[in-house]
């Protein structure tokens, strides 16, 4: 049985992974700002909260409440490790990602090529408060996970 105390919490965490992805969705997209690599990493986590946010109201609270935390976590590691990359404190990934080019010659490959945004992990698109985007992810992050943990302890 969940209390209703839990379900406000549960709410509260998976609705602000859901606003931490409506921001990132609307500075790529109203905002123009490409996401790098990492940017991406830090949104799968966002996005498994949620799942698990709304299945520990439909199906088993446990469970699904250490897992959304678990996802808070996981997000909140990738944005400080992000924060480091952008900070030259340490080296980020060497690899980009691409679709699948198998069926592209080599005149349209190259053309995808040119019109793709260039966007490296170590730069800082925005910031506020002499924080980036990615910095700013960690830290709510750490919040999100922290009402994760109050719920699990309302459960």
């Amino acid at each position: 049985m969940i209390l209703p105390s839990q379900r406000t919490l549960i709410l509260l965490a998976a609705g602000g992974s859901a606003l931490m992805m409506l921001g990132a969705l609307a500075f790529q997209h109203l905002g123009d700002m490409a996401p790098c690599k990492l940017c991406i990493w830090q949104r799968w986590p966002h996005v498994i909260a949620i799942g698990f946010g709304v299945l520990a109201l439909l199906v088993a609270p446990r469970v699904m409440v250490v897992g959304g935390m678990l996802a808070a976590f996981a997000t909140a590691g990738i944005g400080f490790y992000h924060t480091g990359v952008e900070r030259g404190w340490w080296e980020g990934p060497t690899t980009c990602t691409a679709g699948d080019a198998a069926r592209l010659s080599t005149d349209d490959l190259l053309a995808q090529i040119m019109a793709a945004p260039l966007v490296r992990c170590d730069e800082v698109p925005w910031e506020m408060l002499t924080l980036s985007m990615a910095s700013w992810n960690a830290i709510v992050s750490l919040g999100l996970a922290g009402v994760w943990i109050l719920a699990i302890r309302r459960g």
